[in-house]
């Protein structure tokens, strides 16, 4: 069954003989009925018995799975889990994981994923490795078990957890002796202590003492008797006491119901079910202690806090209401805000100096006592042996100090400004005397200057009003030069406004008042300025009026005139002259509207009127009136003007257009050569070759253009001449008239002499168009043939030439010659259609008669142009093909030679690289035949083409084909039997090489192996790796031994050179296998004694650590009482750790010795084995000095930390005491006696209860010397200086 090990090893009993077996429990020595067979009357009774003991533990299983089932719930409700069945749902080692996190408070590692038997083994695994790990001893117990569902070593494992996490860690101190107990007997021995005078409560056991349930409930009225009434139980009502006692700790501690009242109340209740419960009373029940003990603790230290917290609440509230003064005090006097008055600044500055000699003192008189307060205070703390007190921020003396120190900065700054303030108020006085005495003087002349500027005496004529406006600038002069004297008076004002004069609304008032009266003035000055401007200017409007109204009558005088002129200059000439009189008026027109507009605005002014409107209006209409008169008379003078000028210049335009149409009429009679067929077919008047037909025609497009530019200008003017005519032939006003009969006379004969010409135009149009058609197909023509006779030229030349190159470059020429023939194919064949064409228009005349020959010809020339072409380009296809087949043969015959020459000089070489060079030239070879070979047959097929096409040169062009197929088939027969002896050189070299290169590679691996060092991870990592590289080498050492025995039946010259390299490989390879054998072997044995090394380096490293960490007397000693028990809980510590090494050093010491008994195997070089044992059994026993030691220094210097606390604690009140003694002072009233006598009885008392401290520390002292403490005479001297104080 799994054990812990340490202080629970007493909670087990024997183990059992054989804890797989699960019927083993059943069997002891003292039961041999399977032995010997009893007699029939006592095996009955021995089956009975045998069935009972089985029952009973049954029952008593079935009781601790409940309990433990229950166990883990309650632990397992801290992460939300929950299980039903222990057996089953520990099988998959989640659930005992996460309840080994929950018990331990660390992280295990995460459990695996899955469902397989080997997830939960893993799982299980874990668990138990952690179990190890916390020093928990498991014998027995392995993850098989627990997926299997073993109930019993579940049941010891769950109950191992509880020991480990739950019982182990209670620890009981008696009082006599100070022994320590643990594990159960501690447990048992507080239950005893708990229930130590309750009546029928003796616990003896875990058993039987807790069947009448009184214990349980004796537990908890012990710790919350408000809970449980025990007086009222009975001993014989066992079932209603368990009941009871479970239901109070389930439902008012908080704790699990891990037992029924039927668990207990039994026989012979499960011992472990009981101690599993139990336990959790105790620590329950402890915490609750443990929280009691620290609230006494707490309230003894407020008591004190609370009782100096007052003297500082003190402090605080008078050091804040000082402050809170001094703030407000500053805020006040900071302050720069005045009264506005010389009487008001007097007043304040006599407040303030009765605030510096009353008010101020009595607070400088609090400030000191607050300085007395807070001395009192440290004195108190220091007395206390207590930390001095530290005034918040901002409530310290030194806050104080600067808060006075700014009081009294506010306080000179305040009696400076007062000081300046009185000084400005008497000056602001003096300047608002000054500025009413000006006021009064600004004013009187202002009334007496609006009186004069309010008359209004201007007159009726210009002169007058020119005169007022002279009188009215001089009166402006002088009210200009006295605004500065009035800007003096505002800026006295503003002067005493910026300073802030307290009767600045009065200043202000006076002073608006004279800028009012002063702009009134100058309102008034400008109003009269304007009045005298619009008299002067409606005057001088008057005046332009008169002006204009002469100026129209003269204008008027000019336009009566009927004069209307005789020709077109002069008609040109009367309407210019009267364009100027128009333009005269239509800038007169604009001034008299300008006038007029001017005047009228004067009518329309509101207020002031420096005239009658009707006055204004009446001159007004006078003058428009006159203005529209003239200008009707100037508009009926210009439409006869224009009229006339338009008659003259129609008349002269007709006659110009009929003279240039006559002459150009003329003209073209003259240049058509009389106008007969017979010219147009002749030289078509002047037309004799192209270039002259051209230039004919382009002078009389340029007349053309001429015409279409007249014939617009003519077609103009008879429109004109119809509209005169229909507006009923006379123009002119009056008795004057313009006769216009001839008119429409001149219209007609211009209109006939200018169809005549156009139709002249045209027919010399036509003409010149045909003389050019028929010269240019002429021209043409002559192209055509000079071309042709080229073509014949080259088309009948004998050169087929000399060689293929040649030939081809004719051939090409040629094939250019007959596309550009046959492209003239369709223009000759059109020739006739085109002449037909052209000459049809103009008759058979003699250029058309020419030029049918030259057609004729040409057609003649292209026909045989085509046949002779024809013959050329078979004779040059015959010639190409030829020289082409005799280049191809050259060419194929030159090459075969080539290699031909090579392939019979060539040797087969030895060795392997060229064996090589020679196969790949072979392949390059191979390529180049391939390629000759379709040469060849093109030469055949060339030929084959030749001979059936009747070629002159068949014969030799034959035996050319002949030579050339036979060199190619010697040389075809040459190259397979050079290629076969390659191949069979090659192929035995390959296999050669290959044996080598398998043969070196066994041989680099038998050396690497047989150079292996003999010891340690070296070899077995080269062993490993050996295994890799011979199951890689066998395949390709059994293929080459295969292979011989063909290569040396196919070449037998070979066949000894091909044997030899396979008995050397064989030979290589059982080399390897046998060294291979001899590596493995060394590998175990080096295994062995580096595992044996590594636990040895291991152990004597940690041997160093704990003696370094144990140190003897010689250690580091503790300056406190806490840096004691932190070294001797670390010195515990260490000793465990030696106790679980004590096996590790047992092993070592066996393995050594087997080792030596072995093959002596040495730790080191020089170093033996042997030689080290001495040593390592040396420092073992060294270690365990040392940690002795070490422990009887901790343990004397732990106890002298603890005469040092009681030491220090009595000097302190020692020094308590003296410091209140000396801070004493005589009292000088009686209710300072009594209130001292009061505070002399405390010390007195104060001083009785501390003389047991001090007695305490006397007897620490004593003790320590009486058992030869190290710190024993130390203590003695320190005990005699506390009793000297």
């Amino acid at each position: 069954m799994a054990q812990v090990p340490g202080e629970v090893d007493n909670m087990e009993g024997p183990p059992a003989p054989n804890n797989n077996n699960p019927t083993a429990r059943w069997e002891s020595p003292d039961r041999g009925w399977e032995r010997e067979q009893p007699a029939p009357s006592t095996a009955a009774a021995s089956l009975f018995e045998c069935s009972r003991i089985k029952a009973l533990a049954d029952e008593r299983e079935a009781v601790q799975k409940k309990t433990f089932t229950k166990w883990v719930n309650s632990h397992l409700a801290r992460v939300g889990c929950h299980i039903g069945d222990l057996y089953a749902d520990l099988r998959d080692g989640f659930v005992l994981t996460r309840l080994l996190e929950v018990l331990s408070g660390e992280q295990l590692p995460r459990p695996t994923r899955g469902r397989m038997r080997i997830h939960s083994l893993e799982n299980v695994d874990k668990a138990l490795q952690f179990l190890k790990e916390q020093r928990v001893h498991l014998e027995n117990v392995g993850s098989h078990d627990i997926v299997d569902g073993n109930h019993r070593l579940t049941l010891g494992l769950v109950w191992t957890i509880i020991l480990r996490f739950q019982i182990q860690v209670i620890k009981i101190e008696t009082e006599d002796n100070r022994e320590t107990r643990s594990a159960k007997d501690a447990l048992l021995l507080w239950c005893q202590m708990k229930t130590a005078g309750y009546p029928e409560v003796n616990i003896q056991n875990f058993t039987t003492s807790w069947r009448d349930g009184l214990a349980f409930n004796a537990l908890i009225h012990r710790h919350r008797p408000d809970l449980v009434d025990f007086s009222k139980l009975t001993k014989s009502n066992a079932n209603y006491n368990l009941q009871k006692a479970f239901r109070t700790a389930e439902q008012h501690l908080g704790l699990a119901r891990l037992l029924d009242p039927e668990d207990v109340n039994m026989e012979a209740p499960d011992e472990k079910s009981i101690i599993t419960y139990v336990v959790s009373f105790y620590h329950y029940f402890s915490k609750m202690k443990a929280l009691a003990v620290e609230g006494k603790r707490i309230g003894k230290v407020l008591d004190q806090v609370l009782e100096v917290g007052k003297i500082i609440e003190r402090y605080e509230e008078l050091a804040a209401e000082l402050l809170a003064w001094i703030h407000r005090t500053v805020g006040l006097i900071s302050t720069q805000k005045f009264a506005n008055s010389l009487s008001g600044v007097q007043q304040q500055l006599q407040a303030f100096t009765a605030y510096c000699t009353l008010e101020k003192p009595v607070k400088f008189q609090e400030k000191g006592n607050l300085e007395v307060l807070l001395f009192s205070i440290q004195s108190k703390l220091r007395a206390c042996n207590r930390r001095l007190f530290v005034p918040r921020e901002g409530c310290g003396i030194w806050d104080i100090d600067k808060a006075w120190g700014q009081l009294e900065k506010a306080e000179h700054e305040r009696e400076a400004a007062l000081r300046a303030e009185l000084i400005r108020q008497e000056k602001l006085e003096l300047l608002a005397q000054r500025f009413d005495h000006k006021v009064a003087m600004r004013e009187s002349w202002l009334n007496e200057n609006q009186r004069l500027v309010s008359q209004d005496n201007f007159g009726y004529e210009l002169p007058a009003v020119e005169a007022a406006m002279k009188k009215h600038e001089a009166i402006e002069a002088d009210i200009a030069a006295y605004e500065e004297r009035v800007q003096g008076v505002a800026e006295l004002a503003q002067a005493l406004a910026a300073e802030g004069y307290y009767d600045a609304r009065r200043v202000a008032a006076q002073r608006d008042s004279v800028l009012r009266q002063w702009a009134l003035l100058t309102g008034l000055v400008g109003a009269r300025r304007t009045r005298l401007e619009q008299n002067l200017a409606l005057q001088k409007v008057f005046q332009e009026m008169v002006y204009m109204v002469d100026w129209m009558e003269e204008m008027q005088a000019q336009l009566l005139s009927r004069e209307c002129g005789q020709h077109l200059v002069e008609a040109d000439d009367l309407l210019q002259k009267h364009g100027l009189l128009e333009g005269d008026i239509a800038a007169q027109s604009e001034r008299v509207g300008a006038l007029n507009a001017a005047a009228l605005r004067f009518s329309q002014l509101q207020g002031y009127q420096p005239c009658d409107p009707q006055v204004i209006c009446n001159r007004v209409n006078h003058v428009h009136g006159c203005l529209a008169e003239l200008q009707e008379q100037a508009a009926s003078r210009r439409a006869e003007l224009e009229a006339s000028r338009s008659l003259w210049a129609l008349l002269q335009e007709l006659e110009e257009a009929e003279s240039w149409a006559r002459d150009k009429e003329r003209l073209l009679e003259l240049a058509g050569g009389g106008g007969g067929a017979a010219g147009v077919a002749g030289t078509a008047g002047g037309a004799h070759d192209l270039s002259s037909t051209a230039r004919l025609l382009a002078q009389h497009k340029i007349l053309q253009g001429e015409l279409g530019g007249r014939r617009a200008l003519l077609q103009q003017a008879l429109r004109r001449g119809e509209e005169l005519t229909a507006a009923g032939g006379t123009v002119g006003p009056g008795a004057e008239t313009v006769h216009l009969a001839g008119l429409a006379e001149r219209a007609a004969s211009a209109r006939r002499r200018w169809q005549r010409l156009e139709e002249a135009a045209a027919r010399r149009e036509r003409r010149l168009q045909e003389a050019r058609a028929l010269h240019q197909f002429g021209a043409d023509l002559d192209g055509l043939l000079d071309w042709l006779r080229a073509a014949y030229r080259l088309a009948a030349a004998g050169d087929f030439g000399h060689d293929e190159a040649s030939s081809r470059r004719l051939a090409r020429q040629h094939r250019a010659l007959t596309g550009e023939v046959e492209a003239h194919r369709g223009p000759v064949g059109g020739l006739r259609r085109q002449l037909a064409t052209l000459g049809g228009a103009s008759g058979a005349g003699p250029l058309v008669v020419a030029l049918q020959v030259r057609v004729v010809e040409a057609e003649q020339l292209f026909a045989e142009v085509t046949e002779v072409a024809a013959l050329r380009r078979q004779w040059l296809r015959d010639a190409l093909a030829v020289y082409r087949m005799f280049g191809e043969v050259h060419a194929c015959e030159l090459w075969i030679g080539e290699k031909e020459q090579w392939l019979l000089s060539m040797r087969v070489p030895d060795s392997l690289d060229d064996v090589e060079v020679v196969q790949h030239r072979f392949e390059s070879l191979d390529q180049e035949m391939n390629s000759l070979m379709g040469r060849v047959l093109d030469v055949n097929h060339t030929v084959q083409e030749l001979v059936e096409g009747g070629h002159p040169s068949s014969d030799e062009v034959r035996s050319c084909q002949d030579h050339l197929n036979s060199r190619w088939n010697r040389i075809v027969e040459l190259v397979e039997q050079r290629k076969e002896e390659v191949s069979a050189v090659l192929l035995v070299e390959n296999h050669v090489l290959e044996v080598a290169e398998v043969r070196a590679q066994v041989r680099e691996k038998r050396r690497a192996v047989e150079s292996a060092p003999r010891a340690g991870g070296a070899l077995q990592w080269r062993l490993s790796g050996l295994e890799a590289a011979l199951q890689a080498l066998e395949p390709r050492q059994a293929a080459p031994l295969e292979e011989a025995a063909a290569v040396a039946a196919r070449f037998p010259t070979q066949a000894a050179r091909l044997h030899q390299g396979a008995e050397e490989l064989g030979a290589e390879w059982g080399a390897l296998a046998g060294a291979a054998q001899a590596c493995g072997e060394a590998v175990a044995a080096a295994g062995r004694l580096q595992r044996f090394l590594h636990d040895l380096d291991a152990f004597l490293d940690w041997l160093v650590r704990a003696q370094e960490a144990a140190g003897g007397s010689e250690g580091p000693l503790p300056n406190s009482l806490e840096e004691a028990d932190a070294l001797l809980t670390r010195h515990a510590a260490l000793k465990e750790e030696v106790d679980q090494r004590e096996e590790d050093y047992a092993r070592i010491v066996a393995a050594s010795e087997a080792l030596l008994a072995a093959d002596g195997a040495e730790l080191g070089p020089g170093l033996a084995l042997d030689e080290w044992l001495p040593h390592l059994e040396v420092g073992w026993h060294k270690l365990l000095g040392l940690w002795e030691a070490r422990r009887e220094a901790l343990v004397q210097a732990h106890v002298y930390q603890l005469f040092l606390r009681d030491l220090r604690q009595a000097l302190a009140v020692l020094r308590n005491q003296e410091m209140a003694l000396s801070g004493m002072e005589l009292p000088g009233t009686v209710e300072s006696v009594e209130e001292a006598l009061k505070r002399h009885r405390d010390f007195l008392t104060t001083m009785e209860l501390n003389q047991q401290k001090m007695q305490v520390a006397v007897q620490a002292a004593e003790g320590l010397l009486r058992q030869g403490n190290a710190y024993g005479e130390q203590a003695q001297e320190a005990v005699t200086q506390l009793l000297e104080k």
